[in-house]
């Protein structure tokens, strides 16, 4: 049996897989740090254009892909009078897609719908002979924007860290904010 590692959060909110992860606007700064200077004001869900930002658990807005695509507007760091946010010279987000089983590619379905709404070309399809083409993601040109979450018909595009979230520490500030 394989052990698993999940935090207290995880294992009170039944994410016992950790695939609920929360996402964060983008830039957002380490969780520790975003959950203790956030000061729930809602000014970033309003603010958002795409309606992607909604008050998740505690009050703390997290992003809903469900709802459309991020555009890296920056309205919501703009915004923002607390510092929770990083530059935005910095990486947006420590997460990509990752396209599940459930994938309608997997049953002999042609369905290109993730690709079709990708910008940023992360997604392409191989071709297997006498199969139907598989989707590959490039985890080095996956944003995170989400576009490809919401068209996908099986519901196959999940998020995942791609890599740690830098450690802040919380004496740490922004020069912008000090």
């Amino acid at each position: 049996m394989a052990k698993t590692s999940i935090s207290r959060a995880q294992f009170l909110r039944g994410d016992y897989r950790g695939r609920d992860g929360i996402i964060r606007p983008p830039w957002s700064r380490a969780e520790h740090l975003f959950v203790e200077q956030c000061t729930r004001c809602d000014d970033c869900v309003k603010a958002c254009p795409e309606g992607i930002l909604k008050r998740g658990r505690g009050g703390f807005p997290q992003v809903d892909f469900s709802r459309g695509e991020c555009s890296f507007c920056q309205e919501c760091q703009k915004i923002c009078r607390a510092p929770v946010f990083t530059p935005t010279s910095h990486r947006p987000w420590f997460h990509h897609i990752v396209i599940e089983a459930q994938c309608l590619t997997n049953q002999g379905v042609v369905c290109v719908a993730c690709a079709e709404q990708c910008e940023s070309s992360a997604i392409r399809f191989v071709a297997r002979p006498g199969r139907v083409a598989q989707p590959q993601v490039s985890l080095s040109a996956c944003n995170g924007c989400g576009a490809c979450y919401r068209p996908c018909p099986a519901g196959a595009i999940r998020f995942q860290t791609s890599q740690p979230v830098p450690r802040e520490q919380p004496s740490q500030r922004l020069e912008a904010y000090s």
